[in-house]
Protein backbone atom coordinates (compact mmCIF):
# COMPACT_ATOMS: atom_id res chain seq x y z
CA UNK A 1 0.00 0.00 0.00
CA UNK A 2 2.69 2.56 0.67
CA UNK A 3 4.29 1.69 -2.59
CA UNK A 4 1.05 2.35 -4.16
CA UNK A 5 1.03 5.71 -2.78
CA UNK A 6 4.41 6.63 -3.31
CA UNK A 7 3.25 6.13 -7.12
CA UNK A 8 0.35 8.22 -6.85
CA UNK A 9 1.97 11.21 -5.25
CA UNK A 10 4.62 11.14 -8.15
CA UNK A 11 2.00 10.86 -10.56
CA UNK A 12 -0.53 13.28 -8.86
CA UNK A 13 2.80 16.20 -8.85
CA UNK A 14 3.76 14.80 -12.46
CA UNK A 15 0.32 15.47 -13.79
CA UNK A 16 -0.46 19.33 -12.63
CA UNK A 17 2.96 20.10 -13.33
CA UNK A 18 3.12 19.37 -16.88
CA UNK A 19 2.31 22.82 -18.65
CA UNK A 20 -0.98 22.09 -20.17
CA UNK A 21 -2.42 22.08 -16.45
CA UNK A 22 -2.33 25.22 -15.67
CA UNK A 23 -2.37 26.46 -18.92
CA UNK A 24 -5.96 24.71 -19.60
CA UNK A 25 -7.53 25.74 -16.20
CA UNK A 26 -6.73 29.50 -16.80
CA UNK A 27 -8.25 28.87 -19.94
CA UNK A 28 -11.38 27.47 -18.44
CA UNK A 29 -11.21 30.41 -15.71
CA UNK A 30 -11.08 32.51 -18.19
CA UNK A 31 -14.09 31.45 -20.27
CA UNK A 32 -16.40 30.62 -17.28
CA UNK A 33 -15.52 34.79 -16.26
CA UNK A 34 -16.62 35.25 -19.47
CA UNK A 35 -19.80 33.50 -19.78
CA UNK A 36 -20.29 34.74 -16.13
CA UNK A 37 -20.81 38.45 -17.78
CA UNK A 38 -23.25 37.39 -20.75
CA UNK A 39 -26.88 37.35 -20.58
CA UNK A 40 -28.46 33.96 -21.65
CA UNK A 41 -32.02 35.21 -23.03
CA UNK A 42 -33.95 32.66 -21.38
CA UNK A 43 -36.69 34.69 -19.29
CA UNK A 44 -35.84 33.87 -16.02
CA UNK A 45 -33.34 31.06 -16.46
CA UNK A 46 -30.59 32.17 -17.23
CA UNK A 47 -28.78 31.12 -13.95
CA UNK A 48 -30.30 27.48 -15.09
CA UNK A 49 -28.43 28.05 -18.21
CA UNK A 50 -25.19 29.52 -17.31
CA UNK A 51 -25.06 25.98 -14.80
CA UNK A 52 -25.28 23.48 -17.53
CA UNK A 53 -23.14 25.63 -20.01
CA UNK A 54 -20.41 25.90 -17.15
CA UNK A 55 -20.67 22.05 -16.48
CA UNK A 56 -19.78 21.66 -19.77
CA UNK A 57 -16.62 24.17 -19.89
CA UNK A 58 -15.15 22.14 -16.49
CA UNK A 59 -16.19 18.67 -18.30
CA UNK A 60 -14.23 19.58 -21.59
CA UNK A 61 -11.09 21.09 -20.15
CA UNK A 62 -10.58 18.85 -17.12
CA UNK A 63 -11.17 15.83 -19.13
CA UNK A 64 -8.62 16.91 -21.88
CA UNK A 65 -5.97 17.42 -19.10
CA UNK A 66 -7.06 13.83 -17.68
CA UNK A 67 -6.68 12.39 -20.82
CA UNK A 68 -2.91 13.46 -21.81
CA UNK A 69 -1.95 12.62 -18.34
CA UNK A 70 -3.47 9.00 -18.87
CA UNK A 71 -2.46 8.43 -22.43
CA UNK A 72 1.40 9.18 -21.46
CA UNK A 73 1.18 7.67 -17.53
CA UNK A 74 2.25 4.32 -18.66
CA UNK A 75 3.47 3.90 -22.07
CA UNK A 76 6.00 6.91 -22.19
CA UNK A 77 7.64 5.11 -19.33
CA UNK A 78 8.23 1.91 -21.34
CA UNK A 79 9.38 3.30 -23.80
CA UNK A 80 12.30 5.89 -22.08
CA UNK A 81 12.55 2.45 -19.78
CA UNK A 82 12.17 4.37 -16.66
CA UNK A 83 9.05 1.65 -15.86
CA UNK A 84 12.50 -1.33 -16.54
CA UNK A 85 14.04 0.54 -13.50
CA UNK A 86 11.07 0.93 -11.64
CA UNK A 87 10.30 -3.25 -11.59
CA UNK A 88 13.27 -3.94 -10.80
CA UNK A 89 12.58 -2.79 -7.42
CA UNK A 90 10.39 -4.57 -4.94
CA UNK A 91 7.04 -2.93 -7.08
CA UNK A 92 4.40 -5.26 -8.95
CA UNK A 93 2.64 -4.27 -11.70
CA UNK A 94 -0.70 -4.04 -10.22
CA UNK A 95 0.57 -1.58 -7.76
CA UNK A 96 2.28 0.67 -10.74
CA UNK A 97 -1.30 1.04 -12.49
CA UNK A 98 -3.60 1.46 -9.45
CA UNK A 99 -1.07 4.40 -8.22
CA UNK A 100 -1.05 6.00 -11.59
CA UNK A 101 -4.86 5.85 -11.89
CA UNK A 102 -5.48 7.02 -8.45
CA UNK A 103 -2.74 10.12 -9.18
CA UNK A 104 -4.07 10.98 -12.40
CA UNK A 105 -7.77 10.96 -10.69
CA UNK A 106 -6.37 13.07 -8.03
CA UNK A 107 -5.13 15.24 -10.60
CA UNK A 108 -8.52 15.55 -12.08
CA UNK A 109 -10.39 16.36 -8.89
CA UNK A 110 -8.16 19.37 -8.04
CA UNK A 111 -9.00 20.66 -11.77
CA UNK A 112 -12.63 19.78 -11.18
CA UNK A 113 -12.31 21.78 -7.67
CA UNK A 114 -10.54 24.86 -9.07
CA UNK A 115 -12.86 24.78 -11.88
CA UNK A 116 -15.96 24.40 -9.50
CA UNK A 117 -15.06 26.76 -7.46
CA UNK A 118 -14.76 29.46 -9.66
CA UNK A 119 -18.21 28.52 -11.80
CA UNK A 120 -19.81 28.03 -7.91
CA UNK A 121 -18.69 32.21 -7.28
CA UNK A 122 -19.83 33.16 -10.98
CA UNK A 123 -23.06 31.50 -10.17
CA UNK A 124 -23.62 33.13 -6.70
CA UNK A 125 -22.74 36.81 -7.81
CA UNK A 126 -25.43 36.35 -10.49
CA UNK A 127 -28.44 34.91 -8.91
CA UNK A 128 -29.59 38.24 -7.68
CA UNK A 129 -29.64 39.66 -11.21
CA UNK A 130 -30.66 36.74 -13.10
CA UNK A 131 -34.06 36.66 -10.83
CA UNK A 132 -34.28 40.38 -10.70
CA UNK A 133 -33.55 40.57 -7.40
CA UNK A 134 -31.64 43.08 -5.54
CA UNK A 135 -28.79 42.51 -3.83
CA UNK A 136 -27.95 45.02 -1.69
CA UNK A 137 -31.96 45.40 -0.87
CA UNK A 138 -32.55 46.22 2.82
CA UNK A 139 -35.84 44.36 2.64
CA UNK A 140 -35.02 41.17 4.62
CA UNK A 141 -37.64 38.62 2.06
CA UNK A 142 -35.83 40.10 -0.53
CA UNK A 143 -32.08 38.76 1.05
CA UNK A 144 -33.95 35.58 2.39
CA UNK A 145 -35.01 34.81 -1.81
CA UNK A 146 -31.58 35.71 -2.76
CA UNK A 147 -29.86 33.27 0.18
CA UNK A 148 -32.90 30.45 -0.91
CA UNK A 149 -31.50 30.47 -4.44
CA UNK A 150 -28.05 30.58 -3.93
CA UNK A 151 -27.84 27.66 -1.82
CA UNK A 152 -30.46 25.79 -4.02
CA UNK A 153 -28.07 26.11 -6.59
CA UNK A 154 -25.18 25.45 -5.47
CA UNK A 155 -25.78 22.29 -3.55
CA UNK A 156 -27.32 21.19 -7.10
CA UNK A 157 -23.74 22.33 -8.38
CA UNK A 158 -21.87 20.35 -6.48
CA UNK A 159 -23.54 17.22 -6.66
CA UNK A 160 -23.34 17.47 -10.44
CA UNK A 161 -19.30 18.35 -9.95
CA UNK A 162 -18.89 15.21 -7.84
CA UNK A 163 -21.06 12.79 -10.63
CA UNK A 164 -18.82 14.93 -13.43
CA UNK A 165 -15.40 14.01 -11.57
CA UNK A 166 -16.51 10.39 -11.33
CA UNK A 167 -17.34 10.53 -14.94
CA UNK A 168 -13.89 11.88 -15.19
CA UNK A 169 -12.69 8.98 -13.48
CA UNK A 170 -14.12 6.64 -15.09
CA UNK A 171 -12.72 7.45 -18.51
CA UNK A 172 -9.08 8.08 -16.61
CA UNK A 173 -9.33 4.19 -16.30
CA UNK A 174 -9.42 3.14 -19.44
CA UNK A 175 -6.65 5.99 -20.31
CA UNK A 176 -4.66 3.97 -18.10
CA UNK A 177 -5.15 0.63 -19.07
CA UNK A 178 -4.96 1.67 -22.77
CA UNK A 179 -1.85 3.49 -22.25
CA UNK A 180 -0.34 0.18 -21.24
CA UNK A 181 -0.26 -1.03 -25.17
CA UNK A 182 -0.95 2.01 -26.83
CA UNK A 183 0.78 5.64 -26.73
CA UNK A 184 -0.77 9.39 -26.78
CA UNK A 185 -1.71 9.30 -30.56
CA UNK A 186 -3.96 6.07 -30.44
CA UNK A 187 -4.93 6.53 -26.92
CA UNK A 188 -6.42 9.46 -27.24
CA UNK A 189 -8.78 9.13 -30.00
CA UNK A 190 -9.89 5.49 -28.33
CA UNK A 191 -10.79 7.00 -25.27
CA UNK A 192 -12.80 10.02 -26.68
CA UNK A 193 -14.41 7.25 -28.95
CA UNK A 194 -15.38 5.43 -25.88
CA UNK A 195 -17.08 8.69 -24.54
CA UNK A 196 -19.02 9.01 -27.14
CA UNK A 197 -20.32 5.37 -27.69
CA UNK A 198 -20.76 5.49 -23.55
CA UNK A 199 -23.19 8.47 -24.03
CA UNK A 200 -24.79 6.59 -26.78
CA UNK A 201 -25.51 3.50 -24.70
CA UNK A 202 -28.38 4.74 -22.65
CA UNK A 203 -30.35 4.61 -26.06
CA UNK A 204 -29.62 0.29 -26.06
CA UNK A 205 -32.13 0.27 -23.03
CA UNK A 206 -34.63 -0.52 -21.88
CA UNK A 207 -34.79 -3.88 -24.15
CA UNK A 208 -38.47 -4.74 -24.98
CA UNK A 209 -40.02 -8.22 -24.83
CA UNK A 210 -40.66 -7.79 -28.26
CA UNK A 211 -37.12 -7.22 -29.41
CA UNK A 212 -34.77 -9.75 -30.92
CA UNK A 213 -32.47 -12.25 -29.10
CA UNK A 214 -29.24 -10.88 -31.57
CA UNK A 215 -30.40 -7.29 -30.63
CA UNK A 216 -31.22 -8.03 -26.82
CA UNK A 217 -27.43 -9.85 -26.41
CA UNK A 218 -25.80 -7.27 -28.71
CA UNK A 219 -27.31 -4.24 -25.75
CA UNK A 220 -26.06 -6.46 -22.94
CA UNK A 221 -22.97 -6.89 -24.40
CA UNK A 222 -22.52 -3.36 -25.29
CA UNK A 223 -23.92 -1.87 -22.29
CA UNK A 224 -21.71 -3.98 -19.95
CA UNK A 225 -18.16 -3.62 -22.45
CA UNK A 226 -18.83 0.51 -23.10
CA UNK A 227 -19.36 3.01 -19.67
CA UNK A 228 -23.20 3.85 -19.05
CA UNK A 229 -22.19 7.24 -18.83
CA UNK A 230 -26.18 8.18 -18.30
CA UNK A 231 -25.27 7.08 -14.95
CA UNK A 232 -23.55 10.19 -14.03
CA UNK A 233 -26.17 12.42 -15.88
CA UNK A 234 -27.81 14.10 -12.78
CA UNK A 235 -29.08 17.48 -14.41
CA UNK A 236 -32.71 16.70 -14.70
CA UNK A 237 -32.52 17.34 -10.59
CA UNK A 238 -29.28 19.07 -10.26
CA UNK A 239 -29.53 21.65 -12.99
CA UNK A 240 -32.62 21.95 -14.81
CA UNK A 241 -34.82 20.94 -11.74
CA UNK A 242 -35.08 22.29 -8.02
CA UNK A 243 -34.15 20.86 -4.84
CA UNK A 244 -36.46 20.84 -1.64
CA UNK A 245 -34.38 23.85 0.22
CA UNK A 246 -35.70 27.07 1.98
CA UNK A 247 -38.68 28.33 -0.28
CA UNK A 248 -38.87 25.16 -2.28
CA UNK A 249 -39.56 22.94 0.04
CA UNK A 250 -43.26 23.03 -0.68
CA UNK A 251 -42.50 22.57 -4.04
CA UNK A 252 -44.38 18.84 -5.52
CA UNK A 253 -42.05 18.74 -8.26
CA UNK A 254 -38.51 19.55 -6.22
CA UNK A 255 -36.42 17.01 -5.53
CA UNK A 256 -35.11 16.08 -2.25
CA UNK A 257 -31.20 16.47 -1.98
CA UNK A 258 -31.16 12.63 -0.15
CA UNK A 259 -32.24 11.87 -3.29
CA UNK A 260 -29.61 13.35 -5.52
CA UNK A 261 -27.14 12.53 -2.77
CA UNK A 262 -28.42 8.57 -2.93
CA UNK A 263 -27.99 8.80 -6.61
CA UNK A 264 -24.39 10.02 -6.65
CA UNK A 265 -23.88 6.98 -3.91
CA UNK A 266 -25.18 5.32 -6.57
CA UNK A 267 -22.94 6.87 -9.26
CA UNK A 268 -20.24 5.87 -7.16
CA UNK A 269 -20.57 2.38 -6.79
CA UNK A 270 -21.00 1.96 -10.64
CA UNK A 271 -17.76 4.41 -11.16
CA UNK A 272 -15.90 2.11 -8.72
CA UNK A 273 -16.92 -1.58 -10.30
CA UNK A 274 -16.33 -0.17 -14.06
CA UNK A 275 -13.03 1.68 -12.70
CA UNK A 276 -11.80 -2.09 -11.69
CA UNK A 277 -13.10 -3.63 -14.23
CA UNK A 278 -11.27 -1.17 -16.47
CA UNK A 279 -8.03 -1.88 -14.47
CA UNK A 280 -8.24 -5.18 -14.55
CA UNK A 281 -8.19 -5.48 -18.50
CA UNK A 282 -5.32 -2.74 -18.59
CA UNK A 283 -3.45 -5.58 -15.80
CA UNK A 284 -3.85 -8.23 -18.14
CA UNK A 285 -2.12 -5.96 -21.02
CA UNK A 286 0.52 -5.17 -18.96
CA UNK A 287 1.34 -8.68 -17.57
CA UNK A 288 2.62 -9.31 -21.21
CA UNK A 289 3.73 -6.32 -22.07
CA UNK A 290 7.42 -6.43 -22.23
CA UNK A 291 9.18 -3.18 -19.92
CA UNK A 292 12.33 -2.35 -22.42
CA UNK A 293 10.18 -0.37 -24.90
CA UNK A 294 9.27 -2.76 -27.46
CA UNK A 295 6.76 -5.21 -27.44
CA UNK A 296 7.20 -8.73 -27.02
Amino acid sequence: MYRTFVILRHTFIESILQPIFPVLLALGTAVLAIFALLPFFTLGEDAVMFKAVGLDVVLLFVLIITLFATSKSVFDEIEDRTMLTLMSKPVRRWEVLAGKYLGISAAALLGVAVLGAVLGLCLWLRIPGDYTLKADSLDTEVLRRIADWRWMHTAGLVAALVTLWLQISVLAAIGVALSTRVSLVVNLPLVILVYVAGNLTRFLFPVGSGESPLYTAMAYALGTLLPYLAVFDLREATVYGKLAMGEFVKDQRAKALADVWLNVGLAGAYAVAYSLFALLAGLWLFQGRELGGAEG
